[in-house]
């Protein structure tokens, strides 16, 4: 059912401005990766080109992990940093260095900690947080389910959740909604534990969830870049690729002037509200259990949907404290309000659209900023833009 939410929210993003000795901004390549720039992350360097402009800054194009301590650089990183030691060499000492997150340990950057253990002693990564208060507070701001890295763990947290229906067995850090299969009894569980493996199990974990039909995923985000804040609520929308898999296909975010407060007050239905509350509460959740963490771009997905027997359920699916699918929106948003001090809200889409060989040429909504056309991972053309309205309610 929906639970009443009886816990504390979480404190907004402090106030700052950008630290007189950063004069450039780097997009620092952060995934292991080296070559060219794939689609992803050349989409990624765009919005941080354009996030430079804002800030009044030069923007210094991609940067590789060494950043001189003597010139530091506002960093835009491509991936959530895993290491507190690595941001410190990085020259980052708060969130308004960088725009992105910063966690103590490589799991807190996934899905796993949308979850407690089975158990409290069960197995985990070192840093796990066993606390119960932080337990209870997790489980009231997501779904029922549990991270696991054991098959044993993972089979235990299947027969308490199959009574109640079918389950979702995640790969922790999918992205797009890949990595994901629906589980209905244990037979079906068994056949992708041993696919997975053992040791993949343990070395990466897994999520098992409740699984939900007519599903709505909320987008509940929050972006200071500098002087500048904006919160957002909003819905993404499924595409399919060229190998015919949906996957990601856009956002669109109601944008707000101004912290979570701001948007709860702009809020006006009871589901949206929900989403804020969820996203808020898990948001304090995971800070307080896992000291280091911080986070000047913060996205949480949350989940509104039914389960096999027709009960409601609302909440968070994953968070992402990294330069994302939607950050293209929440920049042109942020250079939106910039421009207008008077305007309080705008609405900002990003839209993914895969093209199909016989198409040569696309028209673009009047005023789109064009992100990103080329090939996507196969091969296949990808185009990416973004729009930005004053008419919040189109």
């Amino acid at each position: 059912m929906l639970n009443a939410l009886s816990l504390p929210l979480a404190p907004e993003l402090g106030p700052w401005a950008t630290p007189a000795d950063r004069t450039r901004v780097g997009f620092l390549r952060n995934n292991g990766r080296e070559g060219p720039l794939d689609h992803d992350a050349a989409a990624k360097a765009r919005v941080a080109e354009s996030l430079a402009e804002l800030l009044g800054l030069d923007y210094a194009g991609v940067v590789e992990a060494a950043v001189p301590s003597d010139r530091p650089l506002y960093l835009v990183p491509s991936d959530t940093l895993t290491s507190l030691e690595d941001a410190r060499r990085l020259g980052i000492r708060g969130p308004e260095d960088f725009f992105g997150g910063v966690v103590p340990h490589a799991f807190v950057a996934t899905k796993l900690v949308s979850h407690p253990l089975v158990r409290p002693e069960a197995d985990a990564p070192a840093g796990w947080c066993t606390d119960a208060e932080w337990r209870e507070r997790i489980q009231g701001a997501t779904l029922p389910g549990w991270s696991v890295f054991t098959p044993a763990d993972a089979r235990e947290a299947a027969r308490r959740l199959l009574v109640g229906g079918s389950l979702r067995l995640k790969d922790p850090a999918g992205v797009g909604g890949l990595g994901q299969w629906v589980v209905h009894n244990l037979d079906e569980l068994d056949t992708h534990l041993l696919a997975l493996g053992e040791s993949r199990i343990a070395r990466a974990g897994l999520v098992l969830e409740r699984n939900l039909r007519r599903v709505v995923t909320h987008s509940v985000g929050q972006a200071r870049v500098g002087p500048h804040l904006a919160s957002y609520h909003g819905t993404q929308v499924l595409t399919t690729n060229h190998r015919g898999v949906e996957v990601y296909g856009g956002s669109t975010l109601r944008v707000v002037r101004g912290g979570f407060d701001a948007l709860l007050e702009d809020a006006a239905e009871d589901a949206v509200r929900r989403a804020v509350e969820r996203a808020r509460v898990f948001h304090d959740a995971v800070m307080a259990a896992y000291p280091g963490t911080m986070a000047s771009r913060c996205n949480y997905d949350i989940a509104e949907g039914v389960d096999d027997a027709g009960r409601a359920w609302c909440g968070v699916l994953e968070q992402s404290w990294r330069i994302g699918g939607a950050s293209g929106a929440e920049i042109a948003a942020l250079h939106a309000l910039h421009r207008d001090p008077g305007l309080r809200r705008v609405r900002a889409s990003t839209c993914e659209t895969y093209i199909g060989p016989d198409t040569d040429t696309i028209t673009l909504p009047p005023g789109a900023w064009l992100l990103y056309d080329g090939p996507d991972a196969h091969g296949g053309r990808l185009v990416k833009h973004v729009t930005v309205s004053r008419d919040v309610d189109a």
